[in-house]
């Protein structure tokens, strides 16, 4: 890409107008509303030359850009510039970054873009960049979001705490779906046991072999259907009403909207769910559904920046983690706020 050679605002103050020649800002300013002239600016005359140290008066000082050794002394350090990697910040230049100083203080655009670098460096040939030209981008890898001021929850915290629901939801499964449980393996035990039997005699035929229950396939109906409500049940109002289960609890994390830290309410409570909870009733189906939701729990390692799962995706939710709580002293008084905006209450008085 090549910018023709003419008068253009400075991006480095757009108040003014300057001459671009194709490959850097030349001459002064003018106001950006004046008439520019025809072609380029005048050529000014070059400042007069500082007498050296010793001969007439002190040596002018330098602003930018390192000077050259003298005949025996060292070279005067670098003025600090406003940019990291700039000589005497201290700071490593970006690779490749446009305009990265170089040892002989002069200031090359890399390959792609024009010489001058940044807009507004001082001391450099060009006053930043002219139209057309994009800046440069983030350096590096971007930083990870903090949703509204809160980290990002791992991917270990949420798996402990979806494990410690799963444990909850089967004792409530153990307690109200037993009896169904006990009577579906009581019809299908016979046709089970005599596979086995087979098998271990060698006998790979399957004429013959008893078939499960007539109430076998309602069975399992009923304990799939059953197993889903008690997981609604046990989900869904919690994060509805604070963004937390019991492993949530347990484990420090929350879920909340992705566009502000309240309260998930029962609608979108029910879509995070229904995403990952509605798949067992297909455990009927040769155990689709199983893998539909091994699929959405492992769907957070490979989403980013937000580690979002495909229930949170649907519900605009992000999982966080939450500041720890404050511990009370041993002596059981409770600890001041640790908020500096809170005022302290004086011993003795009431608040």
């Amino acid at each position: 890409m090549s910018v023709q050679p003419g008068w253009y605002v400075d991006p480095a103050d757009p108040d003014t107008r300057r001459y671009w020649d194709g490959e850097g800002w030349i001459g002064a300013p003018i106001p950006v509303d004046a008439t520019p002239p025809e072609g380029p600016p005048p050529v000014e005359p070059p400042p007069a030359a500082s007498p050296a140290p010793g001969q007439g008066g002190p040596a002018a000082p330098t602003t930018t850009g390192s000077v050259p050794a003298s005949a025996g002394g060292p070279a005067a350090p670098p003025a600090p510039g406003p940019f990291p990697g700039w000589p005497g910040t201290g700071q490593p230049p970006f690779p490749g970054h446009p305009g990265q100083p170089t040892g002989t203080g002069q200031q090359p655009g890399p390959v792609g873009g024009p010489p001058g670098g940044f807009p507004g460096q001082p001391g450099a040939p060009g006053q930043g960049y002219p139209p057309g030209w994009a800046y440069p981008g983030w350096p590096g890898r971007p930083p990870v979001p903090r949703p509204h001021g809160l980290p990002l929850a791992s991917f270990g915290a949420r798996f402990v705490a979806r494990l410690i629901d799963f444990g909850a939801v089967f004792l409530l499964n153990a307690v109200v779906n037993g009896w169904f449980v006990y009577r579906y393996v009581e019809e299908v035990t016979p046709y089970f046991r005599e596979v086995l039997r087979r098998s271990m005699a060698g006998d790979t035929s399957t004429d013959g072999l008893p078939q499960p229950g007539e109430q076998a396939g309602g069975l399992q109906v009923a304990i799939l259907l059953i197993a889903t409500a008690l997981w609604f049940a046990y989900e869904v109002p919690a994060m509805a009403g604070n963004g937390q289960t019991l492993g949530k609890r347990l484990l420090g994390v929350r879920a909340v909207p992705v566009e502000a830290d309240q309260p998930l309410g029962f609608g979108r409570a029910l879509r995070r769910w229904s995403t990952l909870g509605l798949p067992t009733l297909l455990w009927y189906c040769c155990g689709f559904g199983l893998l539909l939701q091994l699929v959405d729990a492992v769907s957070p390692l490979f989403d980013h920046p937000l580690r979002q799962a495909l229930h949170d995706k649907r519900a605009q939710t992000v999982v966080v983690r939450l500041p720890p709580r404050p511990t009370k002293p041993s002596d059981g008084t409770a600890k001041p706020s640790d908020d500096p905006t809170t005022p302290a209450t004086p011993s003795g008085d009431k608040p």
